[in-house]
């Protein structure tokens, strides 16, 4: 009867030398994603219709190395139930318009949605940081090529105090002016015929903030 007394008495030892709470996990730290709160009361409503994409603040390697060739982009946003957002985005590759459609559906907190990819777990997290509907909207992405921050127009001409407020806001997520990128004010699409439409809620989700996904999926580049 000694040897299971002396285990058990080993046992105890053990359990009390352990530092008290050092069994719990730290609880996960919230990205920066997660915190941002839309500023004012979001109506979806107020982000139907055509917006021009103006500036990108990510470390995307195609932006650092084509940062020249960079294509005008505009999307138009629908909110056929009035939970989710429809999206198009319409951009040239080769001279070629390309129209590629989403669906972001609300995450959780408002002004946040989620797009789902085609792999296993695969997606996108997007949060509306701020909005004036008649000019500008700030927009976060992230998906497993990091985070990114996007300025959107009304108009593809925004005050300087607007482009400020959004260099501000990426300088806050650790994206500085290095990794800043301003689009072409012209040669927009407007339309893609039925043989240059992608259709990410049926097929491939094309994540928007490294246009090198974009790129490669409409050329049938596999990721």
């Amino acid at each position: 009867m000694s040897a299971p007394r002396s285990v058990l008495l080993l046992s105890l030892s053990l359990l009390l030398a352990v530092p008290h709470g050092s069994g719990r996990r730290p609880p996960p730290a919230r990205s920066a994603l997660q915190q941002v709160v839309p500023e004012g009361q979001l109506s979806l409503s107020e982000l139907v219709g055509r917006w021009f994409l103006v500036g990108t603040a990510s470390r995307c390697s195609y932006l650092a190395e084509n940062g020249h060739r960079l294509e005008a982009t505009a999307m138009t946003v629908a909110v056929p139930d009035g939970q989710s957002l429809a999206i198009s985005t319409f951009r040239k590759l080769d001279g070629q318009c390309w129209e590629i459609k989403q669906r972001y559906v609300p995450a959780g907190a408002h002004g946040h949605f989620t797009v789902r990819g085609r792999g296993y777990n695969s997606r996108m997290e997007v949060a509306v940081g701020e909005v004036d509907p008649r000019s500008y909207a700030i927009i976060y992405y992230q998906d497993s090529q990091g985070l990114s921050v996007k300025l959107y127009g009304r108009s593809v001409q925004l005050s300087d105090a607007i482009v400020d407020k959004f260099e501000q806001r990426a300088r806050a997520v650790g994206l500085s002016e290095d990794v800043t990128h301003y689009f072409p004010t012209y040669g927009f699409c407007d339309s893609a015929d039925d043989f240059h439409i992608l259709d990410g809620e049926h097929g491939p989700t094309v994540p928007q903030p490294c246009p090198a996904v974009l790129a490669q999926h409409m050329a049938g580049v596999p990721l």
